[in-house]
């Protein structure tokens, strides 16, 4: 049964308002757009007009990233002999976006197709990243380099196995480092101490296409692919791997979008419509909730080569085959991961410093999903494990105060392989290894979590009166698009405001929908809102309320409404 907001006991953190000085510079901006400007640290002239006008200031060469020009070399040299080469990639959107943008831009250098092959591992039978049978399997069947996307770079021993046997590897991930760097030909990831590139946040497929530009400026006369057409593919991957929509990323995937939008690939259209999007229309809001999933949706319970194939379909047929399998197994995905859920939620105890779940009917698939939830719900970092015979799979997600990769690198001599960001990442561990395991990493986050407060906090950009949403703040706080992580869509705090009515909605009345009164100089109005998974306030909501809420639109047989989106509700004090 869902809580109401006054037992979640949210901190509400409003920003500090614009200085005085800064909003002398910006007298032509409106203040709430100022507002959430300076709130993401947006603050000099030319940051906020490039921004604004979606450019991106800094140097996006391809070269400064390391090893770049080692990479480039070596596959040129690949080329000229004619040799192998495999695009090893992993089995979530942005792996997918990356496999299929690599092994596109190298056979739109004239590279035969047999000799650009894709190589996507099987979520249950390999696990994440590289792995030593595979990597032999490969150089059996006459691979000659192996080219890493979205992984790779904590597969230290994987790498001297496939050196050890004349396999060479150039690695390209986005993930943290380890204390090793894996001994590849190239390394390139922009987390490197010795990168001078100026974004270190770049998704993999994000990295992919950096390859892809160094190689087209390498070798122009024969590349006959345009960039132009790969940025499709680096929208989907970076806003679906919640990449931070700030600096490079958001030019990339502005473009994207735009790319998408005119997209010719068959499986775009074909996603798109299995999804009930409106072609053309697509935004960041379609890839993380519509495309997306489907993209991870074949990793999580089939094989990720699905989706991939999906992407590179040249015809609506197969798109329409590969849409509509990738269509049922989301929705397949959905109902698993709501009965994992609760099964993962009686084995918890919530006040727990970590939140830690195994059991054998655990599906590899959507164990992170199911961590997500658990860590959502109790504001703690969490750990949901598929247990194997030999070994356990675990997948973690994490809060803002507690970076679980580094906690993972605490206990890394007991992990068979690890790896990932601050707040989520996965592993893999032997069962005799299990219960030291879990001992130690508990008592890593008792250690760092003792003098925290685990109270999760609300971060609002402004506090304003309900009167001033109105069409014309919804038009300036557009230009914020697209939105996303790091760059989400501002979140409002209004107090005093009337409930006019209130209604418990959806099934079992689990949501809010309400109407509100907003005062004005030029006559009284109403705006609607929901309140998503609020249902339980319906039975005692006061008439006077102070709200969280970001300004979105209600569409409905062809009216456009504003309409809030209420993240959390209290009694007003006023």
């Amino acid at each position: 049964m869902n809580r109401p907001n006054t037992l979640r006991k949210n901190i509400w953190q409003v920003a500090p308002a614009v200085p005085d000085h800064v909003q002398e510079k910006f007298g032509h901006i409106h203040p709430v757009m100022l507002q959430v400007l300076y709130n993401r640290g947006i603050i000099e002239p030319a940051a906020v007009q490039a921004f604004l006008e979606g450019r991106y200031l800094e140097s996006t060469d391809p070269y400064l990233l390391p090893d770049m020009d080692k990479a480039v070399a070596r596959i040129e040299q690949a080329i000229d002999n004619e040799e192998v080469i495999v695009v090893y990639g992993d089995f979530d959107a942005d792996g997918v976006t990356s496999t299929v943008l690599l092994t596109q831009a190298l056979r739109g250098l004239g590279v035969d197709r047999n000799l650009v092959r894709p190589y996507i591992p099987d979520r249950v039978d390999e696990g994440y990243g590289l792995n030593v049978e595979a990597l032999t399997e490969l150089k059996e069947k006459g691979a000659d380099l192996v080219i890493t996307v979205d992984c790779g770079i904590r597969s230290v021993f994987e790498v001297e196995h496939a050196n050890q046997i004349g396999l060479e590897m150039i690695i390209t991930d986005h993930h943290s480092l380890g204390p090793k760097m894996p001994p590849g030909t190239a390394v390139i990831n922009p987390k490197r101490p010795d990168s001078t590139y100026p974004d270190d946040m770049l998704a993999g497929v994000g990295l992919a296409y950096k390859l892809a530009q160094a190689l087209k400026q390498s070798r122009p006369d024969r590349a006959t692919f345009s960039e132009a057409e790969l940025l499709d593919l680096v929208a989907i991957g970076t806003v679906a791997d919640l990449a931070p929509l700030l600096k490079e990323n958001r030019r990339l995937v502005i473009d994207g979008l735009e790319s998408l939008n005119n997209s010719k690939r068959a499986g775009i259209a074909a996603i798109a419509r299995a999804a009930r999007l409106t072609p053309g229309n697509l935004t960041a809001e379609s890839i993380a909730f519509g495309i997306g999933p489907r993209i991870n949706a074949a990793g999580r319970l089939a094989h990720a080569y699905s989706a991939a194939r999906l992407l590179a379909a040249n015809n609506s047929n197969d798109a329409n085959r590969y849409a509509n399998e990738l269509d049922k197994l989301n929705r397949q995905r959905q109902k698993l991961t709501a009965e994992l859920s609760t099964l993962a939620e009686g084995m918890v105890e919530p006040d727990a410093p970590i939140l830690i779940a195994a059991d054998e009917s655990f599906v590899s698939g959507v164990v992170g999903l199911v961590a997500s939830r658990l860590a959502e719900k109790h504001y703690r970092p969490a750990i949901v494990m598929e247990q194997g015979e030999e070994e356990s799979r675990g997948s973690c997600r994490s809060i803002d105060k507690f970076h679980i990769t580094d906690a993972l690198d605490e206990v890394a001599d007991l992990l068979v392989r690890h790896g990932g960001h601050a707040q989520a990442a996965g592993f893999t561990v032997r069962n005799a290894n299990l219960p030291e395991f879990l001992n130690r990493i508990t008592d890593v986050a008792e250690r760092k979590l003792r003098d925290v407060e685990l109270i999760p906090t609300l971060t609002i950009d402004a506090e304003i009166e309900l009167d001033d949403v109105d069409w014309a703040l919804f038009e300036h706080l557009q230009q914020l698009e697209p939105t996303g992580a790091a760059n989400p869509q501002p979140v409002f705090l209004s107090r005093g405001v009337e409930v006019i009515h209130h209604r418990a909605v959806g099934q079992d009345g689990a949501h809010l929908q309400l109407t509100l009164a907003a005062g004005s100089i030029t006559g009284y109005r109403e705006i609607g809102a929901i309140a998503f998974r609020q249902g339980e306030w319906a039975s005692h909501l006061p008439q006077t309320v102070d709200l969280v809420y970001s300004i979105s639109v209600n569409e409905w047989r062809g009216n456009r409404n504003l309409q809030l989106m209420v993240q959390d509700i209290r009694p007003s004090q006023i």
